[in-house]
């Protein structure tokens, strides 16, 4: 799975897939991350201001990974 994101709501949705392509509830794939059941809840519908260390930690529990590079305009 390699997509582009540009905005909270496209990481959500990514999060929300892998977590359900390893059939975990948001409950599990929470205390996976050691996160709470709302954060991750409010992260998979693209809270805009969700706390960036916890995201990476999350993606980092899901074995998701981000990358940045320069935008080719």
């Amino acid at each position: 799975m390699k997509q582009e994101a540009t905005s909270s709501a496209d990481i959500g949705n990514m999060i929300r897939e892998k977590r359900k392509a390893d059939g975990l509830t948001v409950a599990q794939a929470a205390a996976l991350c050691n996160v709470g059941y709302r954060f991750l809840s409010n992260l998979e519908n693209g809270k805009p201001t969700a706390h960036i260390g916890k995201v990476l930690q999350v993606l980092t529990g899901l074995g998701l990974e981000i990358t940045i590079k320069p935008r080719g305009w």
